[in-house]
């Protein structure tokens, strides 16, 4: 069986996702961040600092207040991964010659390993670019599992 590699993105890009893609399967409705909070058990002031770079970033609307919470700010077909990952990430740099401004490897300038890791990154990133929220979040019964998941999630919390 081969080995299992790991790669991963932060903590803060995969509640950004779950985020969108909570806002996204139920896009007809306001939903308040403690909801969001509730349905995956993440701190609700974590939640609040994520949803406001969305808002920044245009991928959701915000309404403060008493009856206030967060909608999609656009269409689901116009929102991908990839959109998200790079404005949630602070930086996809896989390896230290990727930053031009702090590397200091001495075989950079003759190095043939950042070709290939600068196009796996890119072969990443596409597939990242191709899949869109509305993908993520179609009507259907897996949407209809998830929805199951977070009113059960919510209604315990």
């Amino acid at each position: 069986m081969p080995e299992r590699v790991k790669m991963q993105l932060t903590n803060f890009t995969d509640y950004a996702l779950r985020t969108l893609l909570y806002l996204g399967a139920q896009p007809e409705r306001l939903v308040p961040i403690a909801e969001v909070s509730a349905a995956y058990g993440i701190s609700r002031h974590h939640l609040m600092k994520v949803a406001s770079l969305l808002a920044r970033a245009g991928f959701v609307a915000a309404v403060r207040g008493r009856g206030g919470g967060l909608q999609l700010a656009g269409p689901p077909e116009a929102i991908t991964v990839g959109a998200v990952v790079r404005a949630c990430e602070p930086n996809l740099d896989l390896v230290e010659c990727f930053d031009g401004a702090h590397n200091t490897c001495p075989i950079a300038s003759v190095c043939k390993l950042a070709r290939v890791l600068e196009g796996a990154r890119g072969q990443f990133m596409a597939a990242l670019d191709a899949c869109t929220l509305a993908e993520l979040a179609a009507p259907g019964p897996q949407t209809q599992k998830l929805l199951q998941i977070w009113r059960r999630k919510v209604a315990a919390g």
